[in-house]
């Protein structure tokens, strides 16, 4: 009887598995490998860390710690990017932070080696200047601001921090003021002349 039992459930089950028209459920294609997240930066990419800051949560059992990471990222070459990242532990707020960076860089406008022309860069209680400046000059900044030049692919240019120490004012501000850059290409485009008498005039006012 028990086999009986067993053959009579394994008919039923197969004709379960049918369709209800009649006919053989197709057979399910094979499931395809999921590729591996990419968990880590581009490697053309470079990164600096700007500032770590601790902070404590005081709770009912004592305090709790997290941190707080500011990340710089460029590939020297006219594309850079900042990121906040936050976390229990330094090296996973660098990595959060570092991801955040790389999905929002910006394109600066670089000619020569500097900046095309004189900017400032305004953010809450930070303010900073930049100016363009000739072959041997070098970075003359300090802090947050050089990280950003240097990843940037600046070369040559003149800053000056007129107010606040802030780095994470001076990071926004800095920025701010690079977003600001237009290339003569961009000036030519919106006026609808040729770059060439542009940059003819820009020679003459230098001489």
């Amino acid at each position: 009887m028990s086999e009986e039992n067993t053959n009579v459930n394994a008919e039923t089950e197969t004709e379960a598995k049918t369709d209800r028209k009649g006919g053989k459920r197709p057979a399910r294609a094979p499931r395809a490998e999921k590729k591996p997240a990419q968990d880590g930066l581009n490697p053309d990419l470079e990164e600096r860390v700007v500032a770590v800051n601790r902070v404590a949560k005081v709770v009912k059992g004592g305090r709790r710690f997290s941190f707080a990471a500011l990340i710089v990222v460029g590939d020297k070459n006219g594309k850079v990017g900042y990121g906040l990242g936050k976390a229990k532990e330094v090296p996973d707020a660098i990595r959060k932070a570092g991801m955040k960076a790389s999905k929002r860089m910006i394109k600066v406008s670089i000619e020569n080696g500097t900046i095309p022309h004189e900017v400032l860069g305004l953010f809450g209680a930070g303010e900073v200047l930049l100016k363009p400046a000739g072959d041997g000059t070098g970075i003359k900044a300090a802090g947050a601001c050089r990280s950003i030049l240097e990843l940037a692919g600046v070369k040559n240019v003149l800053t000056k921090s007129v107010r606040g120490s802030n780095p994470h004012n001076i990071v926004k501000a800095t920025f701010h003021a690079l977003k600001n850059l237009r290339s003569i290409e961009d000036v030519a485009a919106v006026r609808g002349v040729n770059t060439k008498g542009l940059r003819l005039k820009a020679k003459a006012t230098k001489a």
